[in-house]
């Protein structure tokens, strides 16, 4: 599953699609069917890039790409808007370990959402491109960080000062008396 330049931003609904990194943040297009874009400021707000969430597990967290692919094979998926207590009894299928006090039901219904934006999406039957593949034919995808910051743009070089012209010295006056 190819979830690299997925994004979800805080305080928006959906997921979002990193297209290209400005100096202060991304340009990014909602994945629903309006296709709608949003230049996320890295200063005000924050991205989570699905490819590296993670949740809680009892011994070691859990990648929410691990948990995809187990929700991918299992017979009855329930709505993000199931209950609680059925939310919970299906991640414990899909998320062995996952520790039960630290995920809480609002947590598994929005990954179940995420899941379900994704699940008819070819990039989530795609394999995940690997870093020696990056560089090779076509351009990936923006990679994003939670830590992101905007790289520094060089400062143009200023004009170099004008050089002074020499200071002549006023010829002497001849007709002066000496």
């Amino acid at each position: 599953m190819n979830l690299s330049g997925i994004v979800s931003v805080s305080g928006k609904p959906g997921l979002w699609k990193a297209l290209v990194q400005n100096k202060t943040g991304f340009v990014l297009e909602s994945l629903d069917a309006q296709k709608t874009k949003l230049i996320a400021n890295l200063s005000t707000a924050k991205l989570a890039a699905l490819d590296e969430i993670t949740v809680f597990g009892d011994d070691e967290d859990i990648k929410l790409t691990g948990i995809f692919e187990r929700i991918k094979t299992a017979a009855n998926v329930p709505d993000a808007k199931a209950d609680g207590t059925k939310l919970r009894g299906f991640f414990r299928e899909v998320a062995p370990g996952h520790d039960e006090e630290k995920v809480y039901a609002s947590d598994m219904k929005k990954i179940l959402n995420w899941y379900h934006i994704l699940k008819d999406m070819p990039l989530f039957s795609e394999e995940a491109p690997k870093a020696a593949e990056a560089g090779e034919g076509e351009k990936a995808a923006v990679p994003v960080k939670a830590a992101d910051k905007p790289k520094p743009v060089a400062k143009k070089p200023t004009a170099a000062p004008k050089p002074q012209a020499p200071k002549v010295s006023a010829p002497k006056n001849p007709s002066k008396k000496g």
